[in-house]
């Protein structure tokens, strides 16, 4: 053990030591800077630097594109003290970590804003104060640039809020005093006050109970300051009201003709302050980022469905964000062959000269393009008929399946036994060709079948409300699979039911024991929060083929979240990183199957209240599982089917539907805001909707910048398209391990440490969450 723990570190620093070379060749054959060097350092102890590691030395530089930097500079980086000073007048001066501001510092805005504290990677995360340009106040604790933790902030309207902060608003135990007097103490949610708290007025009157978007909702009791009190149930609609008045024994005057909604009236006056909006935030300020519009091929780049150039592709040039103002580039003529130039330097030369892109349509300030359906596809994968090379593999899973969920066992309790997810929990079973005692004949060769903790897998199938006859009829029914490879880096094979309920994928050893080691947790998970949004694993099984091959094929059978009879015309796996999130596909081969991903994207979704209380709340207790079983590189799958599509393919917003609710080219029938709305309240006819299934919605047309790569997520438009949703977190089998340790390193010395998906799970889950409740919002 301790001999592979060896050879893993010495692959680790053998790897850190290469990038390293590679990395001083280029910046020496490209810069000439011969004289400065780095070596290796361990990022997490950064500030206790070796002296001998960096040359540092004082430099001042005034760059290309006119920014102005003075300080401590190390290995073409700014590196210790120093300060920045960009061209449109936003300063910073405090600590540096190889060109990222890290440490304490200040950063200003042009407009007179400051924040004064801790950064960490460009963030402002850890404690700090900001100042707004109108004078508001926070002092507190931030978290990757949103008030997240114990924080205190004064408003302009002279109102003050102190206590619990989570991704920039008020969330758990808070105390909000007005300027009137009033306050309010207790539990807040998503930025309104929500849960358990008590209200007291200047008077002396208070309510003590339970509240619901910033009003009483639920029990609670009302007090007058001479002690009489009202207890009852209450609610904004006077038929759901209903209490008992109790008076002081001292009191002089009765409250008889007191009505409780005067409370709800009272209560309009004190609303709770919005919080400021930052034009731009320290972690967007870039130093003089290279862009370019071509591959090195020469050919041109793709551009992303909202029509921007393609970005995040993994070039290490990416990582090298400024360069030395007094070294000339040679040119370079286009149609030269230019044997003897470096390709480093062509490359260099191309990204220079190609450094301005910025959207045509958007410069002229023209309208934006059209969005069109993506083109019609066959149906998915490849139909496994006898003589495919797996038609053997499909008869043993098939065969398997029917002798599992057929197999007599006693009515399963759903609390479970510990030794039930043991991971020894297994059972073998032998199938002949002949056939046997307990199994039939078959034409396919001998193999053995295994189930693993059989009696848990059969105990979700009855959580998650799965019939075992149409279980084994998808399944093993006359209709035979469909196999498609997978989309992502696994390698894994999928395999289609007839009907679109199932999904069969086969995996890894080191993802079973994953899944084994989580079974417990994930069992009582999905137990306990039904609307969870974790993937639905209904069986674990292998198939061990005998003869001289011995091999051993592992399969998870999976609920299908694509499974409807809606047509899906965009799908997106989005993870929150950006290095190398853009499908490689040209714009011609993207179909309605394409999944694309997060520097794809071009839309808000927007989803009902309710719902998207729920969805916040439920991705939180996600997340929060997988971060406690350290899974990391898990995704939201997103499927979109749209409701208005021209004859023409032409995607139609929501404003250019006719008011009967027809659209203009027939596509399909739009439902009205009135009909969505009493589709949500009657529950006969929201049935077959569920948190991340057939959701009725909206989603808001986004546009990057152009004159900003890497903006993960682009500036809403106002342009609304009716749609139905499908989501779900997929990929939760992958912990952190020693490979994507490795990854993690590899990559950190090349590319922005924040833009690659391989990280510790639990900064994995906090910029997954902050990524996804930046692209869902309530549809107001």
């Amino acid at each position: 053990m301790i001999g592979r723990e060896s050879g893993v570190m010495k692959a680790w620093e053998f790897t850190v030591r290469k990038t390293q070379a590679v990395a001083k060749k280029r910046a020496n054959s490209i810069f000439g800077l011969g004289a400065m060097y780095m070596a290796h350092s361990d990022e997490g102890n950064h500030h206790e630097e070796n002296p001998e590691a960096f040359e540092i030395y004082l430099a001042e530089k005034v760059l290309p594109n006119g920014d102005y930097y003075k300080g401590q500079w190390a290995d073409s980086f700014p590196h210790g003290q120093g300060k920045y000073l960009w061209t449109d007048g936003c300063m910073y001066v405090g600590e540096w970590y190889k060109g990222k501001t890290m440490g304490r510092g200040r950063f200003s805005w042009p407009s007179g804003a400051i924040y004064e504290g801790e950064f960490k990677s460009g963030y402002m995360d850890g404690t700090g104060s900001y100042t707004a340009p109108n004078g508001e106040t926070y002092k507190g604790q931030w978290s990757m640039n949103l008030k997240h933790g114990q924080g205190v902030k004064c408003f302009l309207n002279g109102d003050r809020y102190e206590g619990e902060w989570k991704r920039g608003l008020e969330d758990g135990q808070g105390n909000y005093v007005w300027k009137n007097g009033n306050q309010y103490s207790g539990e807040w949610r998503n930025g309104c006050i929500w849960g358990k708290g008590s209200f007291v007025w200047t008077n002396g009157n208070r309510y003590d109970g339970y509240w619901e978007d910033g009003l009483p909702k639920g029990s609670g009791s009302f007090q007058w300051s001479d002690g009489s009190v009202y207890v009852g149930n209450w609610s904004k609609d006077p038929k759901e009201q209903n209490g008992t008045y109790y008076p002081a024994g001292s009191s002089q005057e009765a409250h008889l003709e007191w009505d409780p909604q005067e409370v709800y009236n009272e209560l309009s006056e004190c609303q709770v302050c919005p919080g400021e909006k930052v034009s731009i935030l320290p972690s967007q300020k870039k130093l003089a980022v290279w862009r370019s519009t071509k591959t090195g091929d020469g050919k041109p780049r793709r551009r992303s469905v909202d029509g921007r150039v393609s970005v995040g592709v993994e070039r290490p040039c990416d990582r090298m964000n400024l360069w030395d103002g007094g070294v000339e580039v040679p040119a370079i003529d286009a149609d030269a062959t230019c044997d003897s130039t470096p390709t480093a330097v062509k490359a260099l030369h191309e990204d220079l000269i190609n450094m301005h892109i910025v959207d045509d349509a958007i410069s002229r300030g023209g309208p934006l393009p059209k969005l069109k359906a993506p083109r019609k596809s066959k149906r998915q994968g490849e139909i496994i008929c006898k003589g495919h090379k797996n038609f053997d593999l499909m008869l043993n899973l098939q065969l398997g399946i029917r002798h599992s969920v057929g197999r007599p066992a006693p009515s399963a309790s759903l609390d479970l036994k510990p030794s039930a997810f043991d991971p020894k929990e297994k059972v073998w079973t032998r199938f002949p060709p002949e056939g046997s005692k307990y199994t039939p004949p078959h034409s396919s060769t001998e193999f053995r079948w295994k189930d693993y903790c059989p009696v848990v897998f059969r105990t979700l199938r009855k959580l998650f409300k799965v019939d075992p006859a149409d279980y084994m009829i998808s399944i093993c029914g006359n209709d035979a699979l469909r196999e498609f490879s997978s989309p992502g880096k696994s390698g894994s094979f999928f395999y289609l039911t007839n009907d679109d309920r199932y999904m069969i994928k086969t995996m890894k050893k080191a993802e079973v024991k994953v899944l084994l080691r989580m079974l417990p947790a994930y069992y009582n998970h999905v137990r306990s929060f039904e609307n969870t949004l974790v993937t639905k694993f209904y069986g674990l099984h292998c198939v061990k083929l005998t003869g001289a091959a011995q091999k051993k094929v592992r399969f998870i059978i999976m609920g299908n979240l694509f499974c409807s009879e809606y047509t899906i015309h965009r799908r997106f796996d989005l993870k929150g990183s950006s290095l190398g999130r853009i499908t490689d596909k040209p714009e011609t081969e993207i179909d309605e199957t394409t999944i694309l991903k997060d520097l794809d994207l071009n839309f808000i979704f927007r989803l009902q209240k309710s719902w998207f209380q729920e969805f916040c709340r439920q991705v939180d207790r996600d997340c929060e599982l997988l971060e406690q079983e350290g899974i990391m590189d898990y995704s939201l799958l997103v499927g979109i089917h749209f409701r208005d599509i021209s004859e023409d393919g032409d995607l139609i917003p929501s404003e250019s539907c006719n008011p009967t609710g027809d659209t203009e080219g027939g596509g399909t029938p739009r439902m009205s805001r009135a009909d969505m709305d009493q589709l949500l309240l009657d529950p006969s006819r929201w049935a077959s909707i569920k948190l991340g299934v057939n959701m009725p919605a909206r989603v808001e047309r986004t546009v990057r910048r152009g004159d900003c790569e890497l903006q993960l997520v682009g500036e809403p438009i106002g342009e609304f398209y009716e749609v139905v949703l499908f989501f779900g977190v997929i990929d939760i089998l992958q912990d952190y391990d020693i490979s994507k340790k490795l990854e993690h390193a590899y990559k950190s010395f090349q590319y922005d440490p924040t833009s690659i998906s391989a990280v510790d799970p639990r900064q994995y889950s906090r910029r997954f969450r902050d990524f996804i409740f930046r692209i869902f919002a309530e549809d107001t």
